[in-house]
C-alpha cells in the first residue's frame, strides 16, 4: 500500500477546516489547536506535495484564493449587520475562511521561498570587474 503523504495532508487540511468552520461555536480551547494542526498540514503540503514543476501554479492559485477571503469575510460582516437572522450562517463562513487561511498560507509561504530560492540559485553571476 503507498501511502501519499502530501495529498492526505492537503484532504486532511480541507476537511479539518470545514469541521473548524461549521463547529467553531463548540471549539472552545480546541479551536487553536485544530488551527496549530490546520497550519502544520499546510506547512506538509508545500513540503511535500508540491513539485518543483507546479510551484507557479500553486502560488497563483492560493493568491486567487488568499486574497478574496478577507473581502468575503468583511461581505459576511456586512450581510450580517443588515440581516441580523443570518448571524449564525456568517460566523460559521468566516469561520470557514480564517480556518482555509491558516492552511493555505504556510504552503504558500513555504512555496514562494523555495520559488525565490531556485531563481536566485538559476543566475549565472555577473562578472566581477
Amino acid at each position: 500500500m503507498h501511502i501519499r503523504i502530501g495529498e492526505t495532508a492537503f484532504l486532511l487540511g480541507m476537511l479539518i477546516a470545514l469541521i473548524v468552520g461549521i463547529f467553531s461555536p463548540y471549539l472552545g480551547d480546541m479551536q487553536p489547536t485544530a488551527l496549530g494542526v490546520l497550519a502544520l498540514l499546510g506547512l506538509m503540503v508545500g513540503l511535500l506535495n508540491i513539485r518543483e514543476k507546479e510551484i507557479n501554479t500553486f502560488l497563483i492559485a492560493s493568491l486567487a484564493l488568499l486574497l478574496p477571503t478577507s473581502a468575503l469575510s468583511n461581505v459576511t460582516t456586512n450581510i450580517e449587520a443588515i440581516l441580523p437572522a443570518a448571524s449564525v450562517v456568517m460566523t460559521l463562513a468566516r469561520s470557514f475562511l480564517n480556518a482555509l487561511t491558516v492552511f493555505v498560507s504556510p504552503a504558500a509561504f513555504v512555496l514562494a521561498v523555495k520559488a525565490i530560492y531556485n531563481l536566485a540559485r538559476k543566475r549565472k553571476p555577473y562578472p566581477l570587474g
